[in-house]
């Protein structure tokens, strides 16, 4: 696997200007033309996907395709790679060069960036679970932390990504794996202010991610109700709701 070079040029640092003055509705449009390639979990739907933004993508390699392409190979990463001795590995590298181009250019528009930065820490957590390199995935978290604080108040990707990351670490990295709890409660508070601020299939997510978090007795009432939450926002298992019904019928056995 090509080695990373992480210099302040390749985490993007300072490159692309601060969210302050983002156009929510060129976001939000964004969002829909990027939502076929984000979160999948059916895998012969990805792979169909893969082929599909490939083939777009060398049509035509603008901005938003480029965007696709990396974020198609993240969700392979995220996927197939661990399933696969071979066929898949190296995705998540392909998926931070790709992101990381963007990332560093000022002519990148600003309203990509909150997918751009939060993909590309993403697949720079990825490269380093590929590699098995606590050093990329402490680089990782320093991406999550800008991309926190630029691109939170407008986007739910910065926190939703950096707490699944956070989720799947073992206990002692606890600086780290705090953020399983934090980011969720965060996207919830948000979601509650602002119905628009993330989309049913990532509030399945999200509501599923927070109840796995809080198993005790102590929150088992708020627990069953987020899980219903995440079923009934995820009428065609799109998101979190097959997990959410694992959960559910663990809890009240």
């Amino acid at each position: 696997m090509k080695k990373i070079m992480i210099t302040a040029f390749a985490l993007g640092i300072s490159i692309v200007g601060s969210a302050q003055n983002l156009d929510m509705l060129k976001l939000k449009k964004f969002e829909q033309q990027l939502d076929d390639v984000m979160e999948l979990i059916d895998t012969s739907l990805l792979k169909s996907k893969l082929n599909q933004t490939e083939s777009e993508y060398k049509a035509n390699s603008n901005e938003i395709n480029t965007v696709r392409l990396g974020i198609i190979y993240h969700e392979i990463a995220l996927n197939l790679t661990f399933l696969s001795k071979t066929s898949y590995k190296g995705f998540a590298q392909k998926s931070y060069d790709v992101l990381n181009k963007l990332s560093t250019n000022n002519n990148t528009c600003a309203e990509l960036m909150p997918f751009v930065s939060s993909y590309k820490a993403s697949a720079l957590a990825l490269v380093s679970a590929e590699t098995r390199s606590l050093k990329l995935l402490s680089q990782s978290f320093f991406l999550f932390k800008n991309a926190v604080k630029d691109y939170a108040a407008f986007s739910y990707l910065p926190q939703f990504f950096r707490g699944s990351v956070a989720e799947n670490l073992p206990w002692f990295m606890f600086s780290k794996t705090k953020f399983a709890k934090l980011d969720m409660q965060a996207i919830i508070d948000k979601q509650h202010k602002n119905s628009e601020y993330a989309n049913n299939k990532i509030m399945s997510f999200v509501f599923y991610a927070w109840a796995n978090q809080h198993q005790s007795k102590k929150h088992r009432k708020q627990t069953l109700d987020f899980l219903e939450k995440a079923i009934m926002l995820d009428p065609n298992y799109m998101g979190g709701r097959k997990k959410a019904e694992d959960l559910k019928s663990k809890l009240i056995l």
